[in-house]
């Protein structure tokens, strides 16, 4: 839906899932407040669906799990990203400090009361 595949009959044809399974998951994802459905026509009544700006914050975990697949899973990736004229690599920054953050490099602080890092404490 991020880009422009809004009408139920084209996610269905671009995700091969079933109709009535990605009626399911359509319906959750709405009422987890990630899509919305927007009427396009009346008779018959036909809806399409829309990210909200819960769904659009999904945007970059997507895109960086695309990426993961294409690295890891295939040996030629059906389409590739581009950021203006060069292709686009995800890399996961700091707001803070500007810098690039290395896996590894952040650990867990716990703010929940009656919590430590394994979970909630008896």
């Amino acid at each position: 839906m991020g880009f422009g595949n809004h009408r139920f009959d084209v996610i269905a044809r671009n995700t091969g899932a079933p109709r009535d399974i990605l009626t399911t998951r359509l319906r959750a994802l709405e009422a987890a407040g990630v899509l919305e459905r927007r009427r396009y026509q009346e008779r018959p009544p036909r809806f399409e669906y829309h990210l909200t700006a819960r769904g659009r914050d999904l945007a970059p975990v997507l895109q960086t799990l695309a990426a993961w697949g294409d690295r890891w899973l295939t040996d030629e990736p059906p389409v590739d990203f581009r950021h203006g004229d060069h292709p686009f690599d995800p890399a996961l920054m700091c707001r803070g400090c500007g810098e690039e953050v290395a896996p590894g490099s952040v650990h867990v602080h716990v703010r929940a009361p009656g919590w430590d890092l394994a979970g909630p404490v008896e």
